[in-house]
């Protein structure tokens, strides 16, 4: 198996065939993934996240901290956690700024992070999803409504565009994060609870 940088044809083409949410998100680093027969299994996407403080609850500075967004694969890889493992090791290369890496898994989709827990993430938290504003009629993410309007704020939007208009939200997201030195190690590991169990049915 082996990693190479991901064009933005692959990168688009993976979003939007191989994941769930079907939507190219802003990405930092991307790379595509070929199997042991060179055969293209997708990319893994990683991103400044969302959040402009990402960094500052681990004591760090922006652009120390980063997202893994995507992996959007077709299922002919060989194991997903080896995948999720030589990104970790890349990016560590390519990027050796990056002290942590942050992830979710969405209990909307019924996962609570197998990939995460099988590749030595800690489990931190839950938090709160926001799925998006819905505006007349339609679902869309927070920073699409903040890129078409200039403002996302719930208030805004009803006195401006639409008076309905609503906060959508879904089941928690499950926080995993991932240290890349020994320092962010330590000090994680001590932050981390007990990997969340899936529930019998």
């Amino acid at each position: 198996m082996r990693l190479a940088k991901a064009s933005t044809k692959a990168i688009r083409y993976a979003c939007l065939k191989y994941h769930y949410a079907k939507a190219v998100p802003q990405i930092r680093l991307g790379y595509s993934v070929f199997n042991d027969a060179d055969e293209w299994c997708g990319v893994v996407l990683f991103s400044n996240g969302a959040n402009p403080r990402i960094a500052q609850e681990y004591d760090l500075v922006q652009g120390q901290v980063v997202e893994l967004v995507r992996m959007a694969l077709n299922g002919k890889q060989e194991f997903t956690s080896q995948v999720l493992a030589a990104a970790l090791r890349t990016i560590k290369k390519d990027a050796p700024q990056v002290k942590v890496i942050v992830s979710y898994a969405d209990r909307n989709q019924e996962h609570i992070g197998t990939i995460y827990q099988a590749t030595n993430f800690f489990y931190m938290d839950e938090r709160s999803n926001e799925r998006g504003i819905r505006i007349n009629g339609k679902l869309t993410h927070r920073r699409s409504v903040g890129k078409k309007y200039g403002n996302a704020s719930i208030q805004w939007l009803r006195k401006n565009i639409d008076p309905n208009a609503e906060i959508v939200r879904g089941k928690t997201k499950i926080k995993y994060v991932y240290p890349l030195d020994r320092k962010q190690r330590k000090k994680l590991k001590k932050m981390a609870k007990p990997y969340p169990k899936k529930q019998s049915a």
